[in-house]
């Protein structure tokens, strides 16, 4: 009976890979054995705290325990779809009260008087049986399509995990900027305050220096306190979205502060061909195509006549338990159905579902395109920050010097007040831009291991196997865990389309 499940068996369609990345300069090409490709994404940022917060986004993040219901859901519908290859059997028991004879008298009912009649109780206990045959494979067609639909659930799982961690990231380094922010401007609040403290007394002693120059000082210190202020708002504002994304309210956490380190770690980058195994939000546009070519089957069907079985025993008799073969009444019966003419309704409904499945290859290849692209742009972002924060680091050592130098010739009077301050404000200024482009390389690194997948690969999906035998348990998520079903390297994960409509 296999062999006559109508539709088109799956082949997974070719996507559009490029053989290397664009802005691959300069960068280790990842090997087995690196720890990005195993494990905890984070990892090789060696933050204690960091690796605390992330490991709470599985067990506690609502959005991923949203997706986590929902692919409960999608496992359910394939134990609804299997029912339907078995027999359904129903059981009934019924008692009935019968009267024969005259109905004497007048009056009411209640009040007539009954002569000669004669009452019998029968007590009837039928059993039922119906089944209708998969001989065209519809119904073996909707368990595939649901079994891939569950495995795209699964993926749409790991997606949303390694999503919520990346926010989490984000906002944690947001947040350590915001720290260093606030540790900037402390020291400028102490300098601006030296600088003060020199303008009033060459003031009081009668220096070249006029109540102006008195007032721009003290102006200067209170804009940078004025900046320090907002900068305490910011970092709780990140504190908060990070108490969010690890499901607790913003008064159940307090993250010590803490400076933004001076650079990003290493990560290994592998191939473009390899976000097709990778990357969860692929193999969830993958496993879609599936479920859409199972389902040209399912429609296909509709062309062939149902068969169906049915089968009844009936046990009757003037005793409450009228079960022996001497009550029993029994039949068996088999009946077909064929659609004769229906208007064209199930050649359109077989052209739906070949253009859904188009559709779902469509989108799969422009998942894979969107992926490519958000991995060539973070690696144009990082090769062009690294160089752009190397160029400030040297800005804000020469311009710090030039402060200094500029400090001390305006107490011993050979420059004017305002060439201090040009100076302390430029100062302020590239030490800013610097600090924002550190956040920008290390925000650009969380995104480029998100685009690369994270830890993640599809040999964590639940297999279409173990789905069909319905195991009771989640998709191995953590990249800790062993393999569900080991992928050879090159080998595809699972089969692709039905011929391309002419």
């Amino acid at each position: 009976m296999a062999a006559c499940s109508v539709g088109p068996d799956y082949l997974r369609e070719a996507a559009p890979v490029s053989t290397n990345f664009k802005e691959l300069k300069g960068w280790k090409r990842a090997t087995p054995s690196d720890g990005l490709d195993r494990g905890n994404w984070w990892a090789p940022y060696k933050d204690r705290r960091l690796d605390q917060l992330l490991r709470q986004v599985e067990v506690s993040n609502q959005t991923v325990a949203a997706q986590a219901a929902a692919y409960e859901d999608a496992r359910a519908v394939i134990r609804e779809a299997q029912a339907q290859l078995f027999p359904v059997a129903t059981a009934g028991y019924s008692v009935t009260r019968t009267r024969t004879g005259p109905l004497a008298g007048s009056g009411s009912i209640t009040t007539a008087r009954r002569t000669g009649a004669t009452y019998t109780t029968t007590y009837t206990a039928p059993l039922n049986g119906t089944w209708d045959v998969d001989v065209w494979g519809k119904v073996r067609r909707q368990i595939e399509s649901d079994t891939a639909a569950a495995q795209a659930s699964a993926a749409d799982l790991a997606n949303a995990k390694l999503s919520a961690q990346a926010q989490l990231a984000t906002a944690y380094f947001d947040m350590r900027t915001a720290d260093s922010l606030i540790d900037l401007l402390t020291r400028t609040v102490a300098l601006d305050k030296r600088t003060l403290n020199i303008v009033q007394n060459q003031f009081k002693a009668g220096y070249a220096v006029t109540n102006a120059d008195v007032a721009t000082a003290t102006a200067q210190l209170l804009t940078a306190q004025g900046q320090l202020a907002a900068a305490h708002v910011t970092r709780a504002q990140f504190e908060h979205a990070i108490a969010m994304l690890t499901g607790r309210p913003p008064a159940e956490l307090t993250v010590a502060s803490g400076l933004l380190p001076g650079n990003i770690p290493k990560i290994p980058v592998t191939v473009p061909s390899a976000l097709l195994e990778r990357r969860p939000d692929i193999a969830a546009a993958e496993r879609t195509m599936q479920q859409q070519n199972a389902l040209i089957g399912v429609a296909e069907a509709a062309y062939f006549p149902d068969i169906s079985l049915s089968a009844i025993m009936e046990f009757i008799g003037p005793i409450p338990l009228p079960f022996s073969a001497a009550r029993s009444i029994s039949s068996l019966s088999a009946n077909a159905t064929q659609t004769l003419f229906n208007g064209g309704l199930t050649a359109a409904q077989v052209d739906a579902a070949r253009a859904v499945y188009w559709q779902s290859v469509a989108t799969y290849r422009q998942t894979v395109l969107t992926a490519l692209q958000q991995v060539e742009d973070q690696l144009a972002a990082i090769h062009y920050y690294s160089q752009q924060l190397n160029l400030q680091q040297r800005a804000v050592s020469e311009q710090r010097q030039a402060v200094e130098v500029y400090l001390n010739q305006f107490q011993q009077g050979l420059v004017a007040f305002t060439t201090v301050v040009t100076a302390e404000l430029t100062l302020l200024a590239d030490q800013q831009a610097e600090l924002t482009t550190r956040q920008n390389l290390f925000l650009a690194s969380v995104s480029l291991i998100e685009a690369l997948g994270g830890g993640w690969d599809t040999t964590l999906l639940p297999t279409q196997r173990q789905l069909q035998e319905d195991f009771s348990l989640l998709p191995q998520l953590e990249p800790t865990s062993p393999p569900v079903e080991a992928v050879p390297p090159g080998a595809t994960l699972l089969p692709a389309p039905p011929p391309r409509p002419q």
